[in-house]
């Protein structure tokens, strides 16, 4: 039998392998029943299924469009249901019991206050309700066997003028459950040039950010929430293929992606929404493949389970399909995410070093338990002759 660092993961040992996950909306990945109960709860009643299983389905195919706009159109049901303290950290809850469950370690989870004031709350009294929601889906999934820890990042809409509120309300909570501050919503029209005030407040404080940038526009909004903006990390970041031109088996890097490249800038990818929101066209066909190849500090992601219909063990199986990727491939992607990730460098290097590493070395050495009696008899001296 193979040794499985150098061929294809079962959909089993990607499930059980340890992931980090960057980029995943909290309102993109309620359970469909969750919704259904919510809305029934709290009156809402424009949902276009009552059925959990027919919501499901309506969420993916609605998201299935090939727009980013229309892609966007879709939270305005799941928003709805998300207006009060105990919604909130039921969602939060079962996110983290759900990542948990698909073997998630890590996750940093976004979401915008701003969209969560219609019932009443303060943009504090939602962010605490999340927090005490991801702390009690940390514990259920703890008593479920399962481990994550999980952190949030406050989200502002770029179409709105509220992202210097909602950055000083992410320093605020910075040691209560909060990792950072994103800016999120149609790129077009919506330069992140428009919240520097946020941006510049951030850098002054120290504090981590990440910018919503290369999804559905092109190489100037990356080129802007890097150099004018100062971004960490680059939610999605796809279109910075578009700074790379391929030439028979030449590949050569434009002066933005091997900027990129150089000071090993994370890319947030999440290859099913790219495909939904038309930013690619297969998962084979996804850039990933090559940026990955070309050792660009690419990471996985989810995005939004719920209109995606996916999971990060769902987005890994794709790849592996796609791109014939091993444990190691996995290894790699899930090692660049956690180094990645807004929390202290000695946590960061105690969950790669203490939980990643050690769960892949053991998803990599179950074939020396599988293989044993079918394995040919080792030649005589060859022992030795290794020293």
């Amino acid at each position: 039998m193979q040794n499985p660092t150098s061929s294809i993961p079962t959909a089993e040992q990607i499930r059980r392998a340890p992931k980090a996950l960057l980029h995943d909306h909290l309102d993109g990945g309620l359970r469909p029943g969750t919704i259904v109960e919510l809305a029934r709860a709290g009156g809402y009643t424009a949902l276009p299924e009552t059925d959990p299983d027919k919501l499901g389905t309506w969420f993916r195919e609605a998201a299935d469009s090939g727009s980013l706009e229309r892609y966007l159109e879709t939270f305005a049901h799941t928003c709805a249901v998300m207006q009060t303290r105990d919604a909130l950290a039921r969602v939060a809850a079962e996110c983290a019991e759900d990542l948990a469950a698909d073997g998630v370690v890590y996750a940093e989870i976004r979401y915008a206050p701003e969209q969560h004031l219609e019932g009443g709350l303060s943009l504090e009294e939602v962010v605490e309700a999340v927090n005490d929601g991801f702390r009690q889906g940390e514990q259920r999934a703890r008593e479920n066997g399962n481990r994550i820890r999980v952190g949030a990042l406050l989200t502002a809409m770029r179409h709105a003028a509220r992202s210097k509120e909602i950055a000083e309300l992410a320093n605020r909570y910075r040691d209560a459950g909060v990792v950072g501050f994103d800016i999120a919503g149609a790129e077009a029209g919506f330069p992140p040039t428009r919240h520097l005030d946020a941006f510049d407040y951030l850098k002054r404080e120290n504090n981590h950010f990440t910018i919503h940038a290369g999804e559905a526009f092109g190489l100037p909004s990356i080129w802007q929430a890097l150099q004018w903006c100062g971004a960490d990390r680059l939610g999605h970041g796809v279109r910075i293929i578009d700074d790379i031109e391929q030439k028979g088996g030449e590949v050569s890097l434009g002066r933005l992606a091997a900027y990129v490249r150089d000071k090993r800038v994370p890319l947030e990818m999440c290859p099913t929404s790219n495909l939904q929101t038309g930013a690619a066209e297969s998962y084979r066909d996804h850039p990933i493949g090559l940026l990955r190849r070309l050792h660009f500090r690419v990471t996985v992601n989810t995005d939004n389970r719920l209109m995606s219909g996916t999971t990060m063990s769902r987005e890994f199986e794709h790849l592996v399909k796609a791109f014939g990727y091993s444990l190691d491939d996995m290894q790699w992607f899930t090692v660049n995410a956690m180094k990645s990730a807004f929390i202290p460098f000695d946590e960061r290097l105690a969950m790669i070093n203490e939980v990643i590493k050690p769960g892949y070395a053991e998803l990599k050495a179950e074939w020396l338990f599988t293989a044993g009696a079918a394995a040919p008899p080792v030649a005589s001296g060859s022992a030795d002759s290794e020293g």
